[in-house]
């Protein structure tokens, strides 16, 4: 039985450009916290081997701090950790993967070419960018030969990619010979897939940097079996997550609407709740004021539209008048909750008979 951690895009000093000078310091800080979070989990689980996956870090600009805490995160690690550098943080002479620094039980693939170094559990695998791009398959004439051990290979690439990150297909996975293919450059969670006999999956990011990577995010527990069977399990370690919400303020006061639509949740999370519906009593700097601290950060965005008249058109000599007054009717003998599906389905037929755009 081999247990691995498999991790990968830290983006480590990451600018957090969104938020405040202050909010995007304390996020690099919790970027840092993530590194003991990851050595505590394989420590405490017993991995046999921790790979990363690349864009460990974010640009070429990383902070003293960052180093000394990465370095000494994976140090404490008894077991080997493998690092496949990624298009952010490729290798070359000048990055911090040249540094002299380094634990010994880190292993860095410097080169392009897939590298092979034998451990006593498993063969293993891997290869860098040497540059921020790469327009070839780092599978090319890659193959691991049946040893009687697991194979596994880290790498930072773009299954199915049509840009210049290491596109490489499902077909050469499939013919790799590989047991287990961990990969980085996907900031989510693909679930662990299989082509032919080799298993590979890429874990997501392991903390959201904006709203497109909302959710939870974190790492992969991968265990390969005395049949080269392998299983995973998603751990999430991020401190914060990234969350979008909506709120409908039709016939609502705004205030409590709010209130409403952020009791869920966590007050450790970075939110956009964006307004939604009818409402002309959006003050938004006053709403931003009283729910400021039901979030680490939060942001409120007003998509809300001003009431109409829905019934104004009811009178016309035309379809948009009859079918006004037949849902009148309809609504006149309906009860509860059919008559909020019913108006609904007065906006959405308005909507349609004046060619123009509406929502729930």
């Amino acid at each position: 039985m081999l247990h691995i951690l498999h991790a990968a895009d830290l983006h480590l000093d990451a600018p957090f450009a969104a938020l405040t000078a202050a909010e995007a310091r304390q996020r690099r800080e919790e970027q840092r916290l993530l590194l003991d979070k990851l050595a505590d989990t394989a420590i405490e689980r017993g991995a046999d081997l921790v790979v990363l996956a690349g864009d460990l870090l974010d640009s070429a600009q990383t902070y003293r701090e960052t180093a000394q805490a990465l370095a000494a995160a994976l140090g404490r690690i008894p077991a080997p950790v493998a690092i496949a550098p990624g298009n952010h943080d490729f290798y070359g002479p000048g990055s911090l993967y040249a540094a002299p620094f380094w634990p010994k039980n880190v292993l860095i693939f410097r080169e392009s070419a897939v590298q092979m170094v034998d451990l006593p559990q498993m063969t293993l695998y891997g290869a860098a960018f040497t540059a921020p791009f790469r327009d070839s398959s780092p599978l090319t004439g890659a193959y691991a030969p049946e040893t009687g051990k697991p194979s596994v290979m880290v790498l930072h690439a773009d299954v199915e990619g049509t840009g210049r990150y290491g596109s490489l297909s499902r077909r050469e996975i499939a013919q790799s010979g590989l047991t287990y293919l961990a990969l980085g450059h996907i900031h989510t969670y693909s679930g662990l897939q299989r082509e032919g006999d080799t298993f590979w999956a890429y874990p997501g990011c392991a903390e959201g940097r904006g709203f497109d990577e909302t959710g939870d995010k974190g790492a992969l527990w991968i265990t390969i079996d005395d049949e080269s069977t392998v299983t995973a399990e998603f751990l999430p370690l991020c401190s914060r997550r990234y969350e979008i919400l909506e709120c409908d303020l039709t016939g609502k006061d705004p205030r409590q609407a709010v209130s409403d639509a952020l009791a869920q949740g966590s007050a450790d999370d970075i939110c956009r709740l964006i307004l939604t519906g009818e409402s002309d009593r959006v003050d938004l700097p006053t709403l931003q004021r009283s729910a400021s601290s039901r979030r680490w950060a939060l942001t409120l965005r007003d998509h809300t539209r001003v009431p109409r008249d829905l019934w104004s058109r009811e009178g016309e000599d035309s379809l948009t008048g009859l079918f006004l007054r037949d849902m009148r009717r309809r609504m006149e003998i309906a009860e509860g909750e059919e008559r909020a599906i019913l108006e609904k389905a007065v906006r959405f037929g308005l909507t349609a008979l004046e060619n123009g755009e509406d929502t729930p």
